[in-house]
């Protein structure tokens, strides 16, 4: 997301000045991913009420701003809804940012630093008091957190110590410094007295990390998350928050576009102890999950991991396109699959954490299903392939071109007939090219085997002086010996 990276570092210069040497407060790194910036949805009908409704925080926020920033026809509606959630924190910044964006929405600039409206917009206000406010009181809130724990340090409760740094941390995040709240919750690490409060403490720094889109910092605290002592003996711990770090390592691999392992730690998602971290629903669970492994699966694993997974099974019950999607897909109803695929695919295109990897995974899903289709027969009419996968003639043959040149599917294209013949390997062909290299593999083992045993022989491996070694190898090596090793 353009707008937010570029939010992340605006509010990062303006709070945090110098950066202390620390691993935790290193600027999030760039992803390499632009995609996500070079598109936009046009969608006829979109709930957005309900959508934010199914987060909180600074999730929602973000979410309806990625919306405004990928759809024209919601840019409107979701910066409004946005202002109206942002009043109900203390993020003033993000506050006078959603402002500055709606009046650019609109084409309307507001004509002085006292935060009038223009009249007659039918926009809303720009509260300049309500910033000012807002600020002080974020302000005299952090210096009683503050007070209070420097209380706690000096009655040396490490309990309390701990807790009034995870206040501080969710002061920040409320108030949007992204970079204090993780830095603060780092500190509560040496006032942590049991397993599950480190685990939490890193639960909390994942959180920042995913708002801030630093992928790299997400996975090395999952990884101190999963090493914490006690954490793989005790099954209480694991059944607790196993679910929450595979959800959030399958999200940091899907940011990676390692879109297989993602579809693994979703599958390993439990509904009845998995905990959304205010970053994702259930509902988004099953659409990640889902569609990484349509993408990356093969069949028996698709059966295996997905169709006969009864803890997955209740995502994808939320989700019945989804769900309906990998049935079908499997039942190698291939046309009805894709269907189904596009008809959800504007929306999925609205989503902050899939949407950039959408033309992807459909693609790979596509070349899976023609793969798949092909596979059983020695020939097949492009003609009937191409009302099969609802495709232009022109364009399917392109498409199977391309998986031929990548070695997806050996096969040759009759351009005249429309027709698609397998080429068979020649077995007697490959037989004879891996007994020819098994042969010279052993040759060559046997000539290394016999030169060593001659190099014992002759004591080369001795402690001889310089001389002494140089005139054993001039009497003894032969030398046309070596040359052939060689």
């Amino acid at each position: 997301m353009a707008s937010l990276r570029s939010l992340n570092r605006s509010l990062r210069n303006a709070q945090a000045g110098a950066i202390d040497p620390m691993q935790v407060d290193a600027p999030p790194e760039e992803n390499d991913n632009n995609e996500e910036e070079l598109y936009e949805v046009d969608i006829d009908s979109f709930d957005l009420d309900t959508y934010a409704n199914s987060y909180i925080g600074l999730a929602r926020i973000y979410r309806l701003m990625y919306i405004a920033d990928h759809c024209p026809r919601l840019r409107s509606d979701a910066l409004r809804l946005a202002i109206s959630h942002v009043i109900t924190t203390m993020n003033a910044n993000l506050y006078q940012v959603l402002h500055h964006k709606l009046q650019q929405c609109h084409g309307i600039i507001l004509p002085d630093v006292t935060g009038a409206n223009p009249v007659d917009t039918g926009l809303p206000v720009f509260n300049a008091v309500w910033v000012e406010t807002t600020t002080q009181k974020s302000a005299m809130k952090l210096e009683k957190l503050d007070g209070d724990l420097k209380n706690y340090k000096s009655n040396s409760i490490k309990e309390s110590i701990r807790r009034g740094h995870n206040e501080i941390g969710d002061h920040y995040v409320n108030c949007g410094d992204l970079i204090e709240a993780t830095k603060s919750y780092s500190k509560a690490r040496d006032y942590c007295t049991s397993s599950s409060h480190v685990i939490s403490m890193c639960l909390n720094i994942i959180k920042v990390g995913i708002y801030l889109q630093n992928w790299s910092h997400v996975i090395n605290y999952i990884i101190k998350a999963e090493s914490t002592p006690d954490y793989m003996e005790n099954s209480e711990l694991q059944t607790t928050y196993s679910s929450t770090l595979k959800c959030m390592t399958g999200l940091a691999e899907l940011a990676g576009r390692k879109y297989k392992l993602a579809a693994q730690n979703f599958l390993k998602t439990n509904l009845d102890y998995w905990d959304s971290c205010d970053v994702m629903t259930p509902n988004d669970i099953a659409i990640y999950g889902g569609l990484c492994a349509l993408a990356t699966f093969n069949r028996l694993e698709l059966q295996n991991n997905v169709i006969c997974n009864n803890s997955f099974k209740l995502f994808l019950e939320l989700e019945p396109e989804v769900r309906d999607a990998i049935f079908k897909f499997y039942e190698s109803k291939y046309e009805v699959c894709l269907t189904i695929l596009n008809k959800i695919k504007p929306i999925l295109l609205l989503d902050m954490y899939i949407g950039s990897h959408i033309n992807q995974l459909y693609s790979n899903i596509r070349s899976k299903a023609m793969i798949q289709y092909f596979c059983p027969y020695d020939s097949a009419d492009l003609r009937k392939m191409a009302l099969c996968f609802n495709t232009p003639l022109p364009d399917l043959e392109n498409e199977l071109m391309q998986l031929i040149l990548d070695g997806h599917i050996k096969a040759r294209i009759d351009s005249i007939n429309k027709i698609l013949y397998a080429k068979h390997p020649n077995q007697r062909v490959e037989t004879f090219e891996k007994a020819m290299s098994m042969a010279q593999q052993y040759s060559r083992y046997m000539h290394i085997l016999v030169l060593k045993s001659q190099m014992i022989k002759h004591q080369l491996n001795s402690k001889h002086g310089k001389v002494e070694r140089l005139n054993n190898i001039g009497k003894t090596i032969n030398v046309d010996f070596v040359k052939i090793s060689g």
